[in-house]
């Protein structure tokens, strides 16, 4: 036990990378109680309901997750990473059982003993770990089509599926740029990379046509002005919202738009209220911060001790910095609207325990740096 939670290194942890991770974190939960006072106070008679589900539920076992992940000597994932992919993959079956929750058309969370958990958020850290190791144990497999390419993309089909048809298909989507990078970072071919981006784009692009909600969503991106009382709600409202800021904003805790405007104000919209209380001033600060965390999780997996460290890193910060970009860039309507939380900041337990014990591996890497 002692050694499996030994750090073995003198180097002390990244702090930079820690103080960036809390300072989003401590932003996160003031946004929050902002974004969810009067929908709180509505619907549960507590304003700070929301934010102490999120403390309670997110923070506590992101908390654990996070110390867990430094302490636990990030070698040791090698090992038992296929038995928790298992595990997930288990627990992404459950979704379609009575133990599965429906919500919106949706079975994408689990009530286990009255928790509820998304198995998706938790398949974010459990594949790309596999990931990792599976690019990390054989270098042929970055150069090979029949060991390599192509038992990749029958990795990617798997999760995919299961995903699909829950669906989150912007979970999918993140699984899939982050698992390409890490794969491209192994050593792979340059074909390969171009080819994997290419079959996972035709294969997005099926499901969107066949699917008549997506399909909307996509044209009402190409013309916001269609359908403004359904498709196209939702982004008009978060563009009126981020306009609305100017360049200081309106005032913390001023918003209008979240008072029965904006639909999830608390998850996905939660930037569009950010830059209507905060202004563009706020959201850039905002936007510095995830490029400063992005830059210093590249900088730990460059001076990682091993090539499995490097591409542990790399798969987690790739994630974060993607699921950051396409959160605020669908916000702004600079691509289509999609339902994807704000790492550290979006309302979401699971999600925010996740993304902090991505961070405990991260800061476990940090300390065994060159």
């Amino acid at each position: 036990m002692v050694r499996i939670f030994s750090i073995r290194s003198s180097n002390s942890p990244d702090y930079l990378f820690i103080s960036i991770v809390a300072i989003l974190m401590i932003f996160g939960f003031v946004m929050l109680m902002s974004a969810s006072s009067d929908l709180a106070k509505t619907k549960y008679g507590d304003s700070f309901f929301y934010l102490k589900h999120q403390l309670l539920y997110g923070f506590a076992l992101g908390f654990l997750g996070f110390f867990f992940g430094l302490f636990f000597y990030y070698k040791r994932w090698e090992k038992i990473a296929g038995i928790i992919l298992i595990l997930n993959i288990l627990l992404l079956l459950l979704v379609f059982t009575p133990l599965g929750l429906n919500t919106k058309g949706s079975a994408r969370w689990l009530n286990i003993a009255g928790f509820s958990f998304q198995p998706g958020e938790i398949l974010k850290l459990t594949f790309l770990i596999y990931i990792a190791v599976w690019c990390n144990k054989k270098q042929a497999r970055s150069k090979s089509l029949t060991q390599g390419f192509l038992p990749f993309l029958f990795l990617l089909a798997c999760v995919g599926v299961l995903l699909m048809l829950q669906p989150s298909t912007t979970i999918a989507i993140l699984i899939f740029m982050a698992a390409i990078i890490t794969y491209f970072s192994a050593g792979a071919k340059l074909r390969f990379l171009i080819g994997a981006i290419m079959i996972i784009m035709l294969a997005v692009a099926a499901v969107i046509l066949i699917t008549p909600y997506r399909l909307q969503r996509v044209l009402s991106y190409f013309n916001p002005e269609i359908d403004k009382l359904d498709t196209s709600y939702q982004i008009n409202q978060s563009l009126n919202a981020i306009g609305s800021g100017g360049i200081v904003g309106v005032g913390f805790g001023q918003s209008t738009t979240k008072l029965k405007y904006l639909p999830e104000p608390l998850a996905d919209s939660i930037f569009a209220i950010i830059g209507e209380e905060l202004g563009f001033i706020g959201s850039i600060a905002l936007v510095v911060l995830f490029l400063m965390l992005i830059w210093r999780g590249f900088l730990i997996a460059k001076n990682s001790p091993d090539n499995f460290g490097r591409l542990l890193v790399t798969a987690f910060t790739s994630l974060i910095g993607l699921q950051a970009f396409i959160n605020i860039a669908s916000v702004s309507g600079l691509i289509p609207l999609t339902g994807v939380p704000l790492p550290f900041i979006s309302y979401g337990g699971t999600a925010l325990a996740v993304f902090l014990t991505m961070s405990g591996i991260i800061v476990n890497v940090s300390r065994h740096r060159k």
